[in-house]
Parts: structure tokens; C-alpha cells; sequence
């Protein structure tokens, strides 16, 4: 036991009481002495101490979670992100064949690119442009003449294209004929 001080200097006992097991809930006997009774109550009989019971406070009683909706949770969680991993997955392996399906694409479109600038550059290489005027029935022509806008002098001589025709193939064949 330990004593406290109290105000007024009397000095109080401080007991300590258990509060765990059943001896927590036992009454324990009042050993304090009675007091005087109030105006219109009879005197108590003394015959000594008397012993009382004392209430005090319980202990709480534990508190017990139910386990059911926290396994519930933890379940939905796990499957939840097994779920999303899957559908992750399968998003980008769906991307993955469409990205070869876009590359094997894109290489085709480039081989066509290439034919079409080789077609192209054929068309423009001067022999085939010299074959193609003779087609229209493009003749050379001699010296070329200028003119100077501001004042409108000729430079040169200008004389129209007096060149021989071409042959070409549907000449030589006679089906121009």
C-alpha cells in the first residue's frame, strides 16, 4: 500500500485492485469507517467495522472483431489484382501484335515508297524524256532567243523548231499511218 496525500493533510491509503480474472469482479469489504448520519436518519448500530461492498469498475471486455468481412476484404483485394494483372497482360500482348502488325506494314509501304521513286527517277532521266516529246511529236530546237521585259529587246534570233522528227516505235511499225 502507498499513501497519498490529501487536502485538508490527511493522508489517504491507495490500494491497488486487479483488473484482470475473476478476482477483478470480486466486492472487496469497506473498511472505511461509518459516518454520521443526516438530519432524519436513525443512528446505525455499531458493533465494530462493518464491512460493505464496494463497487468499483470492470475491465472492458475485449473487443472481438469479426474476422469474416476482413478475410472477405483481403480475398477481393488478391483477386482483384490478379484480375488487373491479367487484363494488363493481355492489353499488352494485344498491343505487341498489333505494333508487329503496324511494323510489317510500315516495311511493305516502304518497299512501294522506294518502287514508285525508282519509277520516278526513270521517268525523268533525259532519255526517256526524249522519247516521250518524240511520242508527241517534239522536234529539237536550234538557238534559243531572248527577250528583256523592261525595254523589250531581243536577244538572238528567234527561228521556229526545224528539227527533222523522230522516229518512234509507232512510226516504224506504221500504225501511226
Amino acid at each position: 500500500m502507498t499513501s497519498v496525500p490529501r487536502p485538508g493533510g490527511r493522508v489517504a491509503a491507495r490500494t491497488r485492485f486487479p483488473t484482470q480474472g475473476s478476482s477483478a469482479l470480486k466486492a472487496a469489504p469497506d473498511t472505511r469507517p461509518a459516518q454520521a448520519p443526516g438530519p432524519g436518519q436513525p443512528a446505525p448500530a455499531r458493533k465494530g467495522p462493518r464491512a460493505v461492498p464496494r463497487l468499483r469498475v470492470a475491465p472492458p471486455l475485449p473487443v472481438v472483431v469479426p474476422r469474416a468481412p476482413f478475410i472477405a476484404l483481403i480475398l477481393v483485394l488478391v483477386v482483384g489484382g490478379v484480375l488487373g494483372i491479367l487484363v494488363l497482360n493481355t492489353k499488352i500482348n494485344e498491343n505487341a501484335f498489333r505494333l508487329h502488325d503496324l511494323r510489317q506494314q510500315q516495311a511493305s509501304l516502304d518497299q512501294r515508297q522506294s518502287e514508285l521513286e525508282q519509277q520516278l527517277a526513270d521517268y525523268e532521266s533525259p532519255n526517256n524524256l526524249a522519247a516521250a516529246a518524240c511520242r508527241l511529236g517534239m522536234v529539237p530546237a536550234g538557238a534559243p532567243a531572248f527577250l528583256l521585259l523592261p525595254d523589250g529587246k531581243v536577244i538572238g534570233v528567234p527561228q521556229p523548231a526545224s528539227g527533222e522528227s523522230c522516229v518512234s516505235s509507232r512510226q516504224a511499225t506504221g500504225a501511226g499511218r
